[in-house]
């Protein structure tokens, strides 16, 4: 018993190192707004670390491509809109140190 307790914890302490979290920190499941934010991310086609500008320029390029006009409907230009909206507020404030 006091092998396997051994064995455990230094496979517990490999986990923690290797890969920076604990081993039971993978059981908890992603918060919903990362999960938001993750779909969106995917939706517009940007990076994790995407600036303004390139989020407002994949913004436009998808509902160029949904928009009813060209046979796209209501729900997803309203998704994409909600995309947009949830990554821009999840940009730092740039005026925030500035004063």
């Amino acid at each position: 018993m006091l092998r396997f307790a051994l064995i455990a914890l230094a496979i517990s302490v490999f986990c923690k190192w290797v890969l920076g979290k604990w081993p039971w920190d993978y059981l908890n499941p992603a918060s919903t707004r990362s999960q938001a934010v993750f779909k969106a991310r995917k939706l517009l086609a940007v990076e994790a670390g995407a600036s303004h500008a390139e989020i407002i320029a994949a913004h436009k390029k998808l509902i160029a491509l949904v928009h009813p006009d060209r046979g796209g409907s209501n729900d997803q230009v309203h998704e994409a809109n909600a995309a947009r909206d949830l990554l821009l507020d999840e940009l730092p404030d740039e005026g925030a140190g500035l004063q």
